[in-house]
């Protein structure tokens, strides 16, 4: 009975411990979704610092409305690359991320 006990608990602890290799190290469908989703909004929102730029260089904004869509828009930059990379790392590191 020991030894049937004990063959279970080592089965269980090798499927815990081999979960991830089984995997084959690839990224689940959610975080490539998420991820193709985030690379796509900081791609647009590049687009937008180069079109305000263009915008402010061809006089359509102001020196100060400029600075303002400048500041907001790179934030939110900065937030998208953040979150891009965060989702990176959990992807590769194979679980979740908030």
């Amino acid at each position: 009975m020991e030894l049937v006990l004990s063959l279970l608990v080592l089965a269980a602890v090798v499927a815990v411990v081999a979960a991830p290799l089984r995997r084959g190290g690839g990224t689940e469908p959610e975080f490539e979704a998420e991820l193709a989703s985030l690379a796509a909004a900081k791609e647009a929102k590049h687009r937008e610092i180069r079109d305000a730029e263009l915008d402010f260089r061809t006089g359509k904004l102001s020196d100060a409305d400029h600075r303002v869509l400048d500041h907001e828009l790179r934030a939110e930059a900065i937030e998208l690359m953040r979150r891009l990379d965060a989702a990176r790392r959990a992807s590769a590191g194979g679980r979740p991320h908030a």
